[in-house]
C-alpha cells in the first residue's frame, strides 16, 4: 500500500492525498510531528527535509509535483487527471508553477497562511509585519490563477486536474484567514473552491479530518 510522509497541515501532503482519493488509490498515513522532517531518519527519504514523500512498494519519492503525476500514471483504475489536450495540458502545468513559486513564495501566500493559520494551531510565534507584507502579493497571485478561471470551470477546462488539487489546497488555507477570505471573495477563486470542496477528496482531507485520521 502507499504510504504517505507528511505533517497534517500541509497543504503539499493534502494535495497527494486528495489525489489518492481522486485515484481510488489505496493510501497510509504516516503523519510527522512539526520537526520529525529535519531528524535524521526522514532526510533519508527527503534530503531537503519537506513534506510529503510517498514509498508505493519499496518505491520512494519526493516533490508534490512528482507525486501527483506519478500517482495520475499509475492509477489507472479512475480517469486521467491530466488532460488530453497540450494546451489544457500545459495550462495544468503552467498553474502548477505558479503555486510553487509564487504561491509559496516568502513574501505571497505561504507567509500570510502560515502567520494566521498555521502558526495559532501549532503553537508557533506569529509575525504580524510579515503577514500584514504578503499580502499585496497574496493577492496579485490570487489574481493571476483567478484569471485561470475566466472561462472555464477548473484551472486547466471543464474537468477538474492535477493543477485544481495542487492549487486548491493551499487558497483553501489561505480562506481560513480573514484577509485571505477578502483576497478570494468575489473572484472566480470563490465559486471555484466550493466546488473543490463538494468533491470527497478535498471534504474528508480537511485538517480536522486529517488529524482525525492521524490520531485513529
Amino acid at each position: 500500500m502507499l504510504t504517505v510522509h507528511t505533517i497534517v497541515g500541509s497543504p503539499f501532503g493534502r494535495a497527494v492525498i486528495a489525489t489518492c482519493i481522486e485515484k481510488n488509490a489505496a493510501y497510509r498515513l504516516r503523519p510527522l510531528t512539526p520537526g520529525e522532517h529535519r531528524q535524521p531518519a526522514y532526510l533519508e527519504r527527503h534530503p531537503f527535509g519537506r513534506v510529503p514523500c510517498i514509498e508505493d512498494d519499496g518505491f520512494q519519492l519526493y516533490e508534490t509535483q512528482a507525486i501527483l503525476r506519478y500517482l495520475d500514471a499509475t492509477r489507472a483504475q479512475a480517469r486521467s487527471l491530466t488532460p488530453s489536450d497540450p494546451k489544457a495540458e500545459a495550462r495544468m502545468n503552467q498553474a502548477i508553477g505558479i503555486v510553487d513559486f509564487y504561491v509559496f513564495d516568502d513574501n505571497s501566500v505561504k507567509t500570510l497562511a502560515f502567520n494566521r493559520v498555521v502558526a495559532p494551531k501549532l503553537g508557533f510565534p506569529t509575525n504580524e509585519e510579515a503577514a500584514l507584507a504578503a499580502i499585496p502579493r497574496a493577492r496579485f497571485v490570487a489574481e493571476v490563477l483567478a484569471g485561470f478561471l475566466a472561462e472555464s470551470p477548473y484551472l486547466a477546462g471543464d474537468a477538474i486536474s492535477l493543477a485544481d488539487l495542487h492549487a486548491g489546497t493551499h487558497l483553501d488555507m489561505l480562506s481560513d484567514c480573514p484577509e485571505g477570505a477578502d483576497i478570494i471573495a468575489g473572484t472566480p477563486l470563490a465559486p471555484w473552491l466550493e466546488r473543490l470542496r463538494a468533491r470527497p477528496s478535498f471534504a474528508t482531507t480537511t485538517w480536522p479530518r486529517l488529524a482525525e485520521a492521524a490520531a485513529a
